[in-house]
């Protein structure tokens, strides 16, 4: 999935109103609401701190709030920025000066989409891999086939080697190839490697 990797902000005027977005990455609801109540402390005498995050691999957390701007024309156009660029735990906040020429409905869905448009335009963005860690114990004749199976496979990651009675491979696979991995590896080795699953991390 796609992340932000750290804090960006995006500006734009629009009829001399200032909205100024900021973005951040975010883990859980808990840090969301309190990145947005950071800015509204910084920015606290704007008119308005609309808001907005997404939080989780499919969206499972998804929130915005329009904060006094009329109802659906900040937090949920700026929460379908968000899902349009494909973006995974993020927040944004939208501060809005007004600058005393009312923009209507559809001038400020415009504005406000167009401020998270700009802090995206500044971002660092990733693409997050989930990887399962799998624990290869084999045998010392079957060393110099894994490690040269390993080398030809990009999508593997061999992170530790430990050499004891026997060998133990710490290799990182794509999740959703888990079950190829585990196939491949006991038939280049006729079934003679021990596989045992460990936790699942994140990866950029």
């Amino acid at each position: 999935m796609k992340i932000i990797l750290e804090q960006a902000e995006g500006e734009i005027i629009e009829k001399k109103s200032r909205f100024i977005a900021t973005m951040c990455p975010v883990e859980s609801q808990e840090e969301a609401e309190q990145f947005i109540a950071k800015c509204k402390k910084k920015y606290w005498d704007a008119r308005h701190n609309c808001s907005a995050y997404v939080i989780g691999e499919h969206n499972e957390i998804m929130h915005s709030s329009d904060d006094g701007e009329p109802s659906g024309t900040a937090g949920r156009p700026m929460l379908s920025v968000l899902e349009g660029a494909d973006l995974h735990n993020v927040a944004v906040v939208v501060t809005r000066y007004f600058g005393g020429v009312l923009l209507g409905t559809g001038g400020l869905v415009r504005a406000y989409q167009g401020a998270v448009s700009a802090a995206i335009a500044n971002c660092r963005i990733e693409e997050q891999i989930d990887l399962q860690l799998l624990l290869v114990t084999a045998e010392y004749g079957d060393v110099g086939k894994i490690q040269y199976f390993m080398e030809q496979k990009q999508e593997y990651r061999l992170e530790e080697t430990e050499y004891t009675d026997k060998v133990v491979f710490h290799v990182a696979v794509p999740v959703e190839m888990t079950g190829q991995a585990e196939q491949e590896l006991i038939q280049l080795t006729s079934g003679k490697v021990s596989i045992v699953k460990g936790d699942v991390v994140s990866s950029v």
